[in-house]
C-alpha cells in the first residue's frame, strides 16, 4: 500500500514492522524503527461476556496486566459482577483450557501473545475428592 506523498511524515507499515518516518521523525532504536511503547491485550474474565481491551506498557509484568484488566472491568461495570476486586486473588492463563497458570512477575513482551484468560485462583485442589479416595483406601490395606 503507497503511503499518499501529502503525508510524508506518517510512518508506513511494511510487514508489521513499521519504517522509519522520511521527515527524520524521532526513532527510539538504532535501526531507524520506532520502538514499541504500548500493547493493546485482550483479557476474557471468567463468566463475561466479551474480553477486555487493556493498554499497557511491553515491559510491564501479568501481575500488572491483571490489576489494570480488573480496573477495566469494574470501570466499564461489567456483568457478572466480580465477588473480588483484589488482584491476587486472580490468576492468568493463555486460555480458558490451558491448566498451568502464567507466571506473576513475568513481563508481558516474553509472553508471546496479547490474547488471555482471567480466572480466580483455586482455593481447593482439583482433584480433593480422588485424593480423599485414595487415602481411605490406602489406610484399609
Amino acid at each position: 500500500m503507497h503511503r499518499p506523498e501529502s503525508y510524508p511524515g506518517i510512518p508506513r507499515r511494511i510487514r508489521g514492522i513499521l519504517e522509519p518516518s522520511v521527515s527524520g521523525g524521532s526513532t527510539s532504536s538504532e535501526n531507524g524503527y520506532q520502538k514499541l511503547t504500548k500493547v493493546l491485550v485482550n483479557v476474557t474474565v471468567e463468566r463475561s461476556l466479551g474480553p477486555v481491551h487493556v493498554l499497557l506498557s511491553p515491559e510491564k509484568t501479568v501481575e500488572d496486566l491483571i490489576k489494570a484488566a480488573l480496573d477495566v472491568y469494574l470501570k466499564e461495570k461489567r456483568r457478572t459482577s466480580l465477588t473480588e476486586s483484589d488482584p491476587h486473588c486472580y490468576e492468568l492463563h493463555y486460555s480458558q483450557f490451558a491448566l498451568e497458570s502464567l507466571n506473576p512477575k513475568e513481563k508481558l513482551i516474553n509472553l508471546g501473545s496479547r490474547n488471555f484468560f482471567l480466572c480466580s485462583k483455586r482455593t481447593n485442589p482439583v482433584n480433593s475428592s480422588s485424593s480423599e479416595q485414595t487415602k481411605k483406601a490406602s489406610a484399609n490395606k
